[in-house]
Formats: structure tokens, C-alpha cells, sequence
């Protein structure tokens, strides 16, 4: 691993190039429980800048201004009401804007391939271990430049009761898309709160404020698993397996060990891409993402080597905009998520094939809709409580983020990014976030935290480690 030595070179405060209109935002049962979550950090890794690095910065500086007039609730500071309500003051307050160097360290150093994630992100975000409730008193969000030997890292940091990860990436496009030179953004955020998850519940804290739900002290490792197309296409496929095996004709399938499939007679990814094309029940066919996940929770759950009879949970978060009945705006802005979780014994989960464990969290997230949402705020509001962050158990898994987001959508004016890293922010044995992989096309990266022994036994595990490239 390099070593970080990342320094400081400057420190200001960037305002929203024109005043809000918007006065003050309530949070919504949805926002509240992020309070005791420390602020989101994701930043992507760019080439080298055709420009000079004074130009970029000012070029960077100018666009997160403008930026900031269409995301005003960034540019605030949070506020507890007499009543015990929390909202955001748009207030123009601004938000932080760092220029770091690192200039011993080129793109290679810091994204070998098959190896752990390099410490020296940790240090390529602001806000390090800072909780969301820090809001009343710090920025909500800030942007830290960090200068390489061949390229910059864009990080930025934002408070997780003010935004999830869908709001996220919609703020970090729009200012990649302003700093290209758009003078008009193509997608605005939409701020309405009269939706299912404004409340009149009152959420109240100890005094001082929330604690963050788990140690961050205890040793981790991280890596970054990559899987193709093809890949996942495999696992889908086995998850899918009750469904689409009858399908396929048996002159084309030859059956392999540990229930891995190849195409005799043709191109194995042409074939499942046709199956699933043309497979008539949608809606009974387990995503590739969920194929994934359960391909995951089995695999972690082995290398745990846990009692047979222990409980493993594998917790996933969603995005209920368009789950709502009528839905919310795709890009309503704030956090719409809900946790599901999906709970099996190590023994049921690993005594029988992947599709068990598939059509589990298939059904789970199949079922969170409407009526599921609403009962979900109902029981939060029954009792206010924080979201409780962490693997307590020493069994649970929780995924965060999604394949889904637009990570790559980020052209600042001289091409898309090589890659897209994290800070220290929310991990703990059992985090993972998932990302799409950069050639697209379906392609996933999970960014994966573990134990380190735990770590070890799942790279040395070959139902996992044979759709890793």
C-alpha cells in the first residue's frame, strides 16, 4: 500500500451564486433516523486536467457556486425548533471547499488491481467521522480536490439526513454537468415535502446529540470485487434456475460442478440474455442484482463459519419514490429509502442453492410497495427511534448504495472518471456498497468490508472468487 501524506494546501467557503427562495425544509421520518449516520463520502478519480491546476480549481469553485443555487438546502445549516422539529435553513450559509495535494501518488499507485482498497482515500474527504446531527453547527456538504502525480480525485461529503444516495449522485452530475459548461441543468430537484413522509412525529435526542451506532475502531479490510456482465448473467441464471432450466434446450446446457453452467452449442451470454428477453414472468424472474446479493450473503456467511443454528440478515436499503402510489418525483430530494431486511439460519442458507436464498430477497423487495412504505412510516412514527447502524450480531450484512446510480455520469469537461471510491464514512464489519462497474453494460462493483479473517476465507472461497475478474 502507498502511503497517504496527503496535505492541506487551502480551505473556503463556496456560496450559492444566487440567494434561495426556499426559506427552510423539514426533515421527514425518512431523514430523521440519519441523523446518528456520519456524512456520505463518494468521490470518483480523473486523469490529469488539461488545464492548470489554479484554472481547475477556479473553474471548480465558480460551477459548485452555481451548483449550489439549484441544490439550496446544501448551502444551509440544520435547526431543532422549539417544538422539536429539525428542518433545514436554507440560509446561503455555504459549504467548505478543500484543495489537498498528494503529488507522490499517480492513478496506479492507488487502484491496483486485486488488492485492498488504499488507505489513502480515508484522507481524500473532509467531514471524517462526522455525524449527520453535526449539521446544526457544520456545513451540510463539502467538495475536497485532491491533487495527484497524474490525475485529481473529486470527493465530496454530505450529510446523510439531507440526502441518500439517489439525491446524492443527482447533486454530483449537476455540478459535473455545469463545470462541462451546461448553462442549463437537465434535471432539477424537486424540494416538496407534502408527501407520505412529512410528519408531525418528533424525533428527541440526548443531550448533546446522537452517538454513532457502531465502534469504528475494530480492524477491517476492504476490497473491491469486480463482476462482469457475463458473470452475473451466470448467477442470475442459477438463482433463476426453477424458472428458466426447462427453457433452455438440453443439446445446448452442459452441466458443470458446484452448479456452474456453460454453453455447449453457442455463446453462453447470448443465450441468457435471450432467456431472460424473452422469459414471459417478469415479475416472478429474480433481478440480477438481488442474484448477486444472495450469491454474497451465502458466501460471506461461510466465511463467518457460524453456528448452523445462528440467524444471518442480510438488510437492504430501497428506494421507495417510485414504490409510492401516486409516485414521488424521480428526483425529490431528500432521503426516500427504507431498510428491508431478510433473515435465514447459516444452515437454511447454505444447505440449500442459491435460488433459496434468492427468492428470498426477491419476495422481500417484490412486497415493499405502497401499502409497505406506508406502513413502514406508520411504525416509525408509532415510535421515533434512530437507524440503528452496525453488525451487532456479528451475522448481518448490510448493502448501501446501487448499481443503479449514475457514478460514471461525471464528465467534468475532460472525460469520464477511472474510478469511484469512498471515504472511512458508515463502515463496519458487513457494509457493502455496490457501484456500477465502469465498461457499464451491467457490470457491478461491491465495494466490500470485512473482517480481515472473515476477508480471507472469502477470497479463498471459489463459489465467490469464479465471477470475480
Amino acid at each position: 500500500m502507498p502511503s497517504s501524506g496527503t496535505t492541506i494546501m487551502s480551505k473556503c467557503t463556496v456560496y450559492p451564486e444566487q440567494k434561495s427562495n426556499i426559506k427552510s425544509l423539514k426533515l421527514s421520518v425518512s431523514d430523521l433516523p440519519m441523523l446518528s449516520c456520519q456524512y456520505i463520502q463518494k468521490g470518483i478519480l480523473l486523469t490529469q486536467p488539461p488545464s492548470s491546476i489554479s484554472d481547475l480549481l477556479s473553474l471548480l469553485k465558480h460551477s459548485l457556486s452555481a451548483t449550489l443555487s439549484h441544490f439550496p438546502a446544501l448551502a444551509g445549516r440544520l435547526h431543532t425548533e422549539p417544538d422539536g422539529h429539525v428542518i433545514i435553513l436554507c440560509n446561503d450559509a455555504g459549504i467548505d471547499f478543500i484543495e489537498a495535494r498528494a503529488n507522490h501518488l499517480t492513478i496506479h499507485d492507488i487502484i491496483p488491481p486485486l488488492q485492498d482498497v488504499s488507505d489513502c482515500f480515508k484522507e481524500f474527504f473532509t467531514f471524517d467521522r462526522t455525524l449527520s446531527y453535526a449539521g446544526h453547527s457544520r456545513p451540510l456538504a463539502a467538495v475536497q480536490v485532491t491533487v495527484l502525480a497524474d490525475g485529481v480525485f473529486i470527493g465530496c461529503s454530505v450529510n446523510h439526513a439531507v440526502t441518500d444516495g439517489t439525491s446524492f449522485w443527482h447533486f454530483f452530475n449537476t455540478f459535473a454537468e455545469i463545470c462541462k459548461g451546461a448553462k442549463k441543468i437537465s434535471k432539477s430537484p424537486d424540494f416538496s415535502r407534502d408527501t407520505v413522509f412529512d410528519s408531525p412525529a418528533v424525533l428527541k435526542f440526548p443531550a448533546g446529540g446522537p452517538r454513532v451506532t457502531f465502534s469504528g475502531d475494530e480492524p477491517l479490510r476492504e476490497r473491491i470485487f469486480h463482476f462482469s456482465r457475463e458473470a452475473i448473467l451466470k448467477m442470475k441464471f442459477r438463482a433463476n434456475n426453477g424458472i428458466l432450466k426447462s427453457k433452455l434446450n438440453p443439446e445446448i446446457l452442459g452441466k458443470q460442478s458446484n452448479d456452474s453452467w456453460k454453453i455447449v452449442n453457442g455463446d453462453l451470454t447470448a443465450v441468457l440474455e435471450s432467456l431472460f428477453k424473452n422469459n414471459s414472468n417478469r415479475t416472478g424472474e429474480i433481478s440480477s442484482f438481488q442474484s448477486l446479493c444472495a450469491q454474497l450473503w451465502r458466501c460471506v456467511t461461510r466465511a463467518r463459519n457460524l453456528e448452523p443454528t445462528k440467524p444471518t440478515t442480510f438488510r437492504m436499503a430501497v428506494n421507495c419514490r417510485h414504490r409510492l402510489e401516486p409516485r414521488l418525483d424521480p428526483y425529490y430530494f431528500g432521503n426516500a429509502i427504507q431498510s428491508i431486511p431478510t433473515v435465514a439460519t447459516a444452515e437454511e442458507l447454505l444447505s440449500r442453492d442459491l435460488s433459496w436464498g434468492a427468492s428470498l430477497l426477491h419476495r422481500n423487495v417484490v412486497a415493499h410497495g405502497d401499502a409497505t412504505v406506508r406502513h413502514g412510516v406508520a411504525d416509525w412514527e408509532s415510535e421515533p427511534r434512530l437507524f440503528p447502524l452496525g453488525n451487532f450480531d456479528g451475522a448481518s450484512i448490510t448493502m448501501g448504495s446501487s448499481p443503479r446510480f449514475p457514478m460514471y455520469n461525471n464528465d467534468f469537461g475532460w472525460g469520464r472518471p477511472v474510478a469511484v471510491r469512498s471515504g472511512r464514512a458508515n463502515k463496519f464489519d458487513g457494509k457493502i456498497s455496490a457501484f456500477p462497474g465502469r465498461e457499464g453494460n451491467g457490470s457491478v462493483d461491491l465495494e466490500v468490508v470485512l473482517a480481515p479473517e472473515t476477508m480471507t476465507a472469502l477470497e479463498d472461497d471459489f463459489e465467490f472468487m469464479q465471477y470475480v475478474s
